[in-house]
Protein backbone atom coordinates (compact mmCIF):
# COMPACT_ATOMS: atom_id res chain seq x y z
CA UNK A 1 0.00 0.00 0.00
CA UNK A 2 1.17 3.55 -1.10
CA UNK A 3 -0.07 7.01 -0.58
CA UNK A 4 2.10 9.89 -2.72
CA UNK A 5 1.52 13.45 -1.56
CA UNK A 6 3.21 15.94 -3.60
CA UNK A 7 2.37 19.46 -4.86
CA UNK A 8 3.76 21.04 -1.48
CA UNK A 9 5.68 24.25 -1.59
CA UNK A 10 6.26 27.84 -0.99
CA UNK A 11 3.46 30.03 -1.71
CA UNK A 12 2.75 33.53 -0.65
CA UNK A 13 -0.31 34.52 1.31
CA UNK A 14 -2.98 34.49 -0.94
CA UNK A 15 -1.69 32.08 -3.42
CA UNK A 16 -2.66 28.68 -4.17
CA UNK A 17 -1.55 25.02 -4.50
CA UNK A 18 -2.92 21.80 -5.51
CA UNK A 19 -1.76 19.15 -3.68
CA UNK A 20 -2.12 15.79 -5.32
CA UNK A 21 -2.16 11.62 -3.66
CA UNK A 22 -1.26 8.81 -5.91
CA UNK A 23 -2.70 5.71 -4.41
CA UNK A 24 -1.61 2.50 -4.93
CA UNK A 25 -1.40 -1.25 -3.23
CA UNK A 26 -5.29 -1.29 -2.51
CA UNK A 27 -8.85 -0.73 -4.30
CA UNK A 28 -8.73 2.93 -4.25
CA UNK A 29 -12.60 2.84 -5.34
CA UNK A 30 -14.17 1.69 -1.91
CA UNK A 31 -11.89 3.68 0.35
CA UNK A 32 -13.08 7.25 1.82
CA UNK A 33 -10.26 9.58 1.46
CA UNK A 34 -9.10 12.68 3.37
CA UNK A 35 -6.67 15.25 3.82
CA UNK A 36 -5.06 16.51 7.26
CA UNK A 37 -2.49 18.34 8.28
CA UNK A 38 0.34 19.25 11.20
CA UNK A 39 1.80 22.53 11.74
CA UNK A 40 4.98 22.35 14.32
CA UNK A 41 3.90 22.15 17.82
CA UNK A 42 0.07 21.19 17.00
CA UNK A 43 -1.73 18.16 16.68
CA UNK A 44 -3.13 16.67 13.47
CA UNK A 45 -5.92 18.16 12.02
CA UNK A 46 -8.93 17.57 9.69
CA UNK A 47 -8.94 19.24 6.99
CA UNK A 48 -11.11 17.91 3.84
CA UNK A 49 -12.85 14.25 2.95
CA UNK A 50 -14.43 13.05 0.11
CA UNK A 51 -17.03 10.09 -0.07
CA UNK A 52 -16.32 6.91 -2.22
CA UNK A 53 -18.50 7.98 -5.13
CA UNK A 54 -17.00 11.89 -5.10
CA UNK A 55 -21.06 12.53 -4.47
CA UNK A 56 -20.48 14.43 -0.89
CA UNK A 57 -17.16 16.17 0.42
CA UNK A 58 -16.90 17.34 4.09
CA UNK A 59 -14.49 20.33 5.15
CA UNK A 60 -13.05 21.70 8.28
CA UNK A 61 -14.68 25.32 8.96
CA UNK A 62 -11.22 27.10 8.27
CA UNK A 63 -10.80 26.09 4.91
CA UNK A 64 -14.19 25.98 3.60
CA UNK A 65 -14.82 28.30 1.08
CA UNK A 66 -11.19 28.05 0.05
CA UNK A 67 -10.09 24.30 -0.43
CA UNK A 68 -12.12 22.44 -2.75
CA UNK A 69 -11.32 18.05 -2.31
CA UNK A 70 -11.64 15.87 -5.12
CA UNK A 71 -10.84 12.29 -6.82
CA UNK A 72 -10.40 10.22 -9.39
CA UNK A 73 -11.19 6.39 -9.36
CA UNK A 74 -9.64 5.76 -12.55
CA UNK A 75 -6.56 7.71 -11.75
CA UNK A 76 -6.70 6.44 -8.12
CA UNK A 77 -5.91 9.85 -6.97
CA UNK A 78 -7.27 12.33 -4.58
CA UNK A 79 -6.61 16.36 -4.73
CA UNK A 80 -6.84 19.25 -2.85
CA UNK A 81 -7.31 22.75 -4.48
CA UNK A 82 -6.27 24.86 -1.73
CA UNK A 83 -6.90 29.01 -2.51
CA UNK A 84 -6.30 31.88 -0.70
CA UNK A 85 -3.80 30.01 1.15
CA UNK A 86 -2.99 32.74 4.71
CA UNK A 87 0.26 32.25 7.14
CA UNK A 88 -2.14 29.66 9.26
CA UNK A 89 -2.82 27.07 6.59
CA UNK A 90 1.18 26.11 6.51
CA UNK A 91 1.82 22.97 7.44
CA UNK A 92 2.46 19.26 6.75
CA UNK A 93 -0.12 17.74 4.51
CA UNK A 94 -0.81 14.07 4.58
CA UNK A 95 -3.53 12.18 2.55
CA UNK A 96 -5.44 9.28 3.93
CA UNK A 97 -7.50 6.30 3.40
CA UNK A 98 -10.53 4.53 5.24
CA UNK A 99 -12.98 1.65 5.17
CA UNK A 100 -16.31 3.23 5.05
CA UNK A 101 -18.99 5.26 3.41
CA UNK A 102 -18.17 8.46 4.70
CA UNK A 103 -15.08 10.97 6.12
CA UNK A 104 -14.28 11.20 9.69
CA UNK A 105 -12.39 14.07 10.95
CA UNK A 106 -10.82 11.48 13.03
CA UNK A 107 -7.56 10.45 12.02
CA UNK A 108 -7.44 7.13 13.86
CA UNK A 109 -10.34 6.20 11.67
CA UNK A 110 -7.85 5.68 8.67
CA UNK A 111 -6.07 2.86 7.81
CA UNK A 112 -3.38 3.89 5.40
CA UNK A 113 -1.40 7.30 5.29
CA UNK A 114 0.67 9.00 2.96
CA UNK A 115 4.12 10.56 3.96
CA UNK A 116 3.05 14.27 4.13
CA UNK A 117 4.02 17.59 1.66
CA UNK A 118 4.47 20.37 2.87
CA UNK A 119 3.27 23.39 2.47
CA UNK A 120 4.89 27.10 3.33
CA UNK A 121 3.12 30.23 3.23
CA UNK A 122 4.80 33.62 3.81
CA UNK A 123 3.13 36.58 4.95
Amino acid sequence: VQLQASGGGLVQAGGSLRLSCAASGFTFSTYTMGWFRQAPGKEREFVAGITLSRNRSYYADSVKGRFSISRDNTKNTVDLQMNSLNPEDAAVYYCAAKKGLAPSSSGNEYAYWGQGTLVTVSS
